[in-house]
């Protein structure tokens, strides 16, 4: 593959940058000057140019010595709108990176001063002293490699839902981020929203009385994502798109053609790229109800489907989590999932002609139930007196992030966390596999009751791409 001599002007993935400061260490040292200039009556002092209100800092302006700088890693989708976000709250975007530079074009155009790479490993390597933070977008089966790779070095990393291809990379994850010491976040933006504050609150309360099952579902593959699943390997074997680098694209994964049918976004729906619909929404959908319902690790997990197929998920599922007791105030519970557009049957609670919809999640107490987080039916919903507010309030999701970089409190989906509802989820992807019941060690992260289903924890690695 050749680029075009625009390209090669615009990246240099050969030789090592020359020594330089960084913005944070020239601007400190330039104020810094200046002020002791000023001290010391300096008459120099009078012939320096004044410095503008946006590089000092002021009202709605973040100084650029408090400033993270970002690189983003699969920029071409989700992450340009992460990257996006983070520029809108006055961070840095300094490295570029993705596989794709035709997919990226327009996040490229739109930063157009950052350093340019289609290898992570790269750039990580030559942006070593520019980088503070690292975003993960790339599909999931790289989303662990890469994410280690930075806090390895030390980078603060926010990375795209499901966290990890496999259980045992979620672990891995956690357990790098704790020694590391470093900032990271999930991509669940839905968790700093007010009504997952609001479910729990409700449920604490006693709105519905001891929670005692939990049913989600999720409208996914079919309900407008028809990405592949239930399907064969392409036979034909179209050429690489110019743009595109196929095996760094590739990555971990075993060895395999190029075809439109991987990339991009329809990757999600094949085994050695993506993990299906729990994966896609499971991180979104379980936060709130581990959050909640004060939920670890399952101790079974059991899951029927339609026709498995060697390299995709099927397209409809169903899996059953048991959870044990966590204490007096929580019973033992039952967290349904369901895809493909399957759902659990409508709740006599529910109303008149109201309907559940295609992505929703309904819990059900000892006193009561609710359909997201309100009671139904709604005139229960009223009656019942609204909670006081006893759970911190969000400044936002990117916030979050941005705040746990500098030190202060971690974000919500914080990897300690996200790990845990991360491993749960793809659990049941495991469950989906094997069709059967599988008792499940949360603390050792091991089947009990059919030890070939801990092979489906991790996965192998291709030739010179290890990471566990």
């Amino acid at each position: 593959m050749k680029d075009s001599p625009e390209d090669r002007s615009k990246i240099d993935n050969s030789s090592p940058p020359q020594a330089r400061l960084s913005r944070r260490e020239f601007l400190g040292i330039s104020v810094a000057g200046l002020a002791a200039l000023s001290a010391a009556g300096c008459g120099a002092a009078k012939n320096v140019t004044v410095v503008p209100r946006h590089v000092l800092g002021g009202p709605g302006q973040v100084p650029p010595s408090d400033r993270i700088n970002f690189a983003g890693v699969g920029i071409g989708g989700q992450g340009g709108g992460v990257l996006e976000a983070f520029s809108k709250e006055q961070q840095n975007i300094v490295a570029l990176c993705d596989v794709d530079w035709k997919y990226a074009a327009r996040t490229f155009k739109r930063y157009p001063q950052a350093a340019r790479y289609r290898d992570y490993r790269v750039m990580l390597e030559k942006e070593a002293k520019n980088i503070d933070a690292v975003i993960v977008a790339t599909p999931d089966h790289m989303h662990a490699p890469i994410s280690l790779a930075a806090m390895r070095m030390g980078k603060h990393v926010y990375c795209e839902k499901p966290l990890t291809h496999t259980v045992a990379e979620a672990s891995e994850m956690a357990k790098v981020a704790r020694e590391q010491k470093v900032a990271t976040q999930m991509g669940n933006a839905g968790q700093a929203a007010e009504g997952v504050r609001t479910l729990a609150e409700y449920i604490m309360a006693g709105a519905i009385g001891k929670v005692r099952e939990v049913h989600h579902w999720c409208d996914r593959p079919r309900g407008g994502f028809p990405w592949p699943q239930a399907v064969e390997r392409p036979k034909t074997f179209p050429s690489v798109p110019r743009k595109l680098d196929w095996n760094l694209w590739l990555g971990v994964a075993p060895y395999r053609a190029y075809h439109p049918i991987y990339h991009p976004f329809r990757w999600r729906g094949w085994h050695d790229f993506g993990t299906g619909v729990l994966g896609d929404m499971a991180c979104h959908a379980f936060h709130p109800i581990f959050k909640a319902l004060n939920l670890g690790h399952p101790v079974s997990v059991e899951a029927a489907s339609t026709e498995l197929h060697a390299e995709t998920f099927p397209l409809v599922s169903e899996v059953k989590f048991e959870f044990p007791a966590r204490g007096e105030d929580w019973p033992p519970l039952t967290l349904t999932w369901y895809d493909g557009m399957l759902r659990p049957p409508k709740p006599f609670e529910l109303e008149g002609q109201r309907q559940m919809g295609y992505n929703d999640t309904l819990y059900i107490g000892d006193s009561g139930k609710m359909l997201g987080n309100r009671i139904i039916p709604e005139e229960k919903h009223r009656e019942f007196p609204k909670p006081p507010e006893t759970l911190p309030r969000s400044k936002g999701h990117f916030k979050e992030f941005i705040e746990a970089c500098k030190g202060r409190p971690q974000a919500g989906a914080n990897f300690d966390f996200a790990s845990l509802v991360t491993e749960v989820a793809l659990l049941g992807n495991v469950a989906i596999k094997m069709q059967t019941k599988l008792l499940w060690d949360g603390e050792n992260l091991r089947v009990t009751n059919y030890p070939e289903a801990n092979e489906l924890l991790t996965k192998k690695y291709r030739a010179g791409w290890q990471v566990l």
